[in-house]
């Protein structure tokens, strides 16, 4: 079961007054999803890094780790990750 490791940045936008999941672009480092986050906040009320361990053949999730968040995110937000 190899696994194959994906950083991911989630915005969050507001909508009908609650933050709800904007775009996701994926980074090629840890390193640059934080950065990536940081940088967002400024035009997003809140962005998350995330690191994604899943199954490279397939696809299933053996992990989901929250790496920075910045602004504002919902707060049931890591409840909703699945994952291991």
């Amino acid at each position: 079961m190899p696994l194959k490791t994906t950083f991911i940045v989630q915005t969050f936008e507001i909508k009908r007054k609650r933050l709800v999941p904007g775009q996701k672009d994926v980074a090629p480092t840890k390193a640059g999803a934080l950065k990536r986050a940081e940088a967002s906040a400024a035009r997003f009320p809140g962005t998350a890094a995330l690191q994604v361990d899943a199954d490279d053949e397939t696809g299933e999730v053996a992990k989901i780790e929250i790496l920075g968040t910045f602004g504002e995110i919902p707060d049931d937000f890591a409840d909703g990750l699945t994952g291991g």
